[in-house]
């Protein structure tokens, strides 16, 4: 299986959100036969599922950021000259490490004001909110890192004159190398 650059970090983030999303469908399942057949509920399953979610969104932007798999709208960038092209490439990386730093700077508030006020869940379960957060607050370290990480590459790499580069790193893949990829995947399966 070839990954690429950051083979281990995609891996690891990547696993990270499969394991707690394998998980929360198991719960759920179990969830639900419980209910259907026995009429018995364990609770809490919604608790689990919401702080599932925000620890797995933040993993699989990490993810996403790496393999350039982010949603790209192409439509004027095909006109564009390479340079234009590189410095666009660049500002898409450079927009994604302003979302990272705004959302961690959230989350680290957020977790501040869970600590000083001892906050717990509005749930049967009154989970103290300072655990699940700390684990969200990982979680989006893990996307900033190379969201910090890959505009600093762009950046190096055009002030160095090497636009193909930054094109290679961080352009989109034309069609025929997505179809290319697609149908390799296929036989792969």
């Amino acid at each position: 299986m070839e990954l690429g650059r950051h083979g281990r970090y995609k891996r690891l983030a990547a696993n990270a959100f499969g394991v707690t999303m394998l998980a929360l469908a198991a719960l759920v399942t179990l969830e639900t036969l419980l209910r259907k057949l026995f009429s018995i509920s364990i609770g809490g399953v919604d608790e689990l599922a919401g702080y599932s979610i925000a620890v797995g969104a933040p993993l699989s932007f990490a993810v996403t950021s790496l393999e350039r798999s982010h949603i790209r709208i192409n439509l004027l960038y095909l006109f564009f000259k390479p340079r234009m092209k590189a410095w666009m490439d660049a500002l898409s990386v450079l927009s994604i490490a302003v979302l990272a730093v705004l959302l961690l700077a959230f989350t680290v508030k957020t977790v501040l004001e869970t600590q000083a006020y001892q906050s717990v869940a509005q749930t049967p379960w009154a989970t103290p909110l300072i655990y699940p957060q700390s684990v969200w607050l990982v979680a989006m370290a893990v996307f900033l890192l190379p969201a910090l990480f890959l505009p600093v590459r762009a950046l190096y790499l055009l002030f160095q004159g090497r636009e193909s580069a930054v094109l290679e790193e961080f352009g989109p893949d034309s069609p025929e190398a997505e179809l290319k990829a697609e149908l390799e995947d296929l036989k792969r399966r």
